[in-house]
């Protein structure tokens, strides 16, 4: 009985477990986020798994047996488990495709390593109901599309589309290529955010939860904005600091 009650749990995890299973979902084009495979592992079976997946551009994660059993639903996993994305990924060209159909200068957030699923589901929801056109994640040492980050943005994966992208700093001189300036949220920000102009094509770079942006996408950023900080704490979670900033450029917008 409790085996026949894990199973529906996993796939309201999201969670695909046993070679057959992963197998038959690459073949059907199911959207993956990402495939957990046990370290060290020779069968054969993982090996086509793993090379498949690479062909579609799934991230795949090599991982201590432990951790595929802490993860399992189902106690069945055979070495793999695969986390279905809720949703395919758009491309960067979508995200600046959608701004221009609305006729708007772009507004783009870009998330720099947030690996908790439930602060990338809130910047989701808080960018789309900020009126963003898109949100640009990392390939690897990211949170994706999966069902937490469904249920935390409160639907509106559904309605946002998220690029994956495997280099930020890359990605980002293609933004400003593209005629964005790339705005970089840091506690040693050279501006407030109150003094940055966020009415023009914009991009909010939003950084992780423990160290902030990394260093080549700090370095890559056009202007780096602290958010004033009155209390005795000198750092807000990175979602609430995602709201801040887009609901100034929504201010500024509306001017």
């Amino acid at each position: 009985m409790k085996e026949r009650r894990a199973i529906p749990q996993a796939e309201a995890d999201g969670l695909i477990e046993g070679r057959n299973a992963v197998t038959e979902a690459l073949r059907a084009g199911t959207p993956v986020d990402k495939i957990f495979l046990a370290r060290g592992e020779t069968d054969a079976t993982l090996g086509h798994i793993a090379a498949a997946a690479r062909d579609k551009g799934i991230v795949v994660v090599e991982c201590d047996r432990r951790k595929l059993d802490f993860m399992s639903r189902t106690h069945a996993h055979q070495g793999v488990i695969a986390q279905a994305a809720v949703r395919e990924y758009a491309s960067v060209d979508d995200i600046l495709n959608a701004a221009r159909e609305k006729g708007e200068p772009p507004l783009i957030v870009v998330c720099d390593e947030l690996s908790d699923p439930h602060n990338l589901g809130a910047v989701i929801r808080t960018a789309e109901c900020a009126g963003a056109h898109g949100v640009i994640i990392p390939k690897r040492r990211s949170a994706g599309l999966t069902a937490v980050v469904a249920k935390t943005s409160a639907g509106a994966v559904s309605h946002l589309p998220v690029a994956r992208v495997p280099n930020l700093p890359a990605l980002l001189k293609e933004l400003k290529e593209a005629g964005l300036w790339v705005f970089g949220t840091a506690a040693d920000g050279d501006r407030l955010l109150y003094d940055a102009d966020l009415k023009g094509p914009a991009a909010i770079v939003i950084g992780s939860e423990g160290d902030g942006m990394g260093r080549l996408v700090a370095e890559t950023c056009d202007f780096l904005v602290r958010i004033p900080m009155k209390g005795k704490l000198n750092s807000l979670n990175a979602s609430a600091a995602a709201a801040i900033l887009l609901y100034e450029a929504v201010r500024q917008r509306l001017g």
